[in-house]
């Protein structure tokens, strides 16, 4: 099993650590979005999005972190990133779709250098726009998680799962723009117990083969 991955990437950052939730062997090739490796032929030739992560396993290459997510487990149901019950599984899936549909796409590095170089928007503006949609979904997902007698020490119960592996990279994305966390009592609870678990403290882009 390989995981095609960057070190900044945060929606690599959830495969890590549902890899390593999972408890699963797997080889890390780094592809440097800085030097667009993401966008060579022989790259895009298994992923056409151009795209990380991809994740290799049984000779395919599968895209989408979600979707990988959601592979993951089902062909490695234990430990389970996903509660039992239909309705508490709707509501761990739509915290993860907060972050993955709403935030992230606003936010991830194709953006920000359309914003860069098509719009000519300096680094303060880039920075503010940021920032304003951070505090938008960050506190839509604070929200959820704050008024709902599901949320335990994690995002749902007192065990992690999918929606912490979305959230946890998308809080250190927050501190590496300088974004204010302090509205996010629960959000910023939940980020302390995860990163105090190996799962997720070992995936941290910092401590990456390929972190610069």
């Amino acid at each position: 099993m390989k995981l095609y991955t960057y070190f900044r990437s945060s929606a690599a950052f959830r495969l890590r650590i549902v890899l390593n939730l999972k408890g699963l062997d797997h080889e890390l090739v780094p592809i440097s979005l800085l030097n667009s490796e993401q966008l060579t032929e022989s790259y895009k030739a298994m992923n056409p999005q151009g795209l990380v992560p991809m994740l290799e396993d049984e000779g395919q290459h599968l895209t989408q972190s979600l979707a990988i997510c959601e592979y993951l487990e089902e062909t490695h149901p234990e430990p389970a990133l996903l509660p039992k019950p239909p309705i508490e599984r709707a509501r761990v899936r739509a915290i993860a779709l907060v972050i993955a549909c709403e935030i992230h796409p606003l936010n991830n590095l194709r953006v920000l250098k359309h914003l860069k170089n098509a719009l000519q928007q300096d680094e303060d503006a880039r920075n503010a726009w940021y920032r304003h949609w951070i505090a938008e979904g960050l506190g839509q997902v604070e929200t959820l998680l704050s008024t709902n007698p599901w949320t335990g020490r994690f995002c749902h119960g007192d065990s992690p799962g999918l929606a912490d592996a979305f959230l946890i990279p998308q809080v250190a994305n927050a501190v590496r723009y300088q974004c204010p966390l302090d509205a996010y009592p629960t959000i910023r609870r939940i980020n302390d117990e995860c990163l105090a678990l190996p799962a997720f403290a070992k995936a941290q882009p910092h401590l990456q083969p390929d972190a610069i």
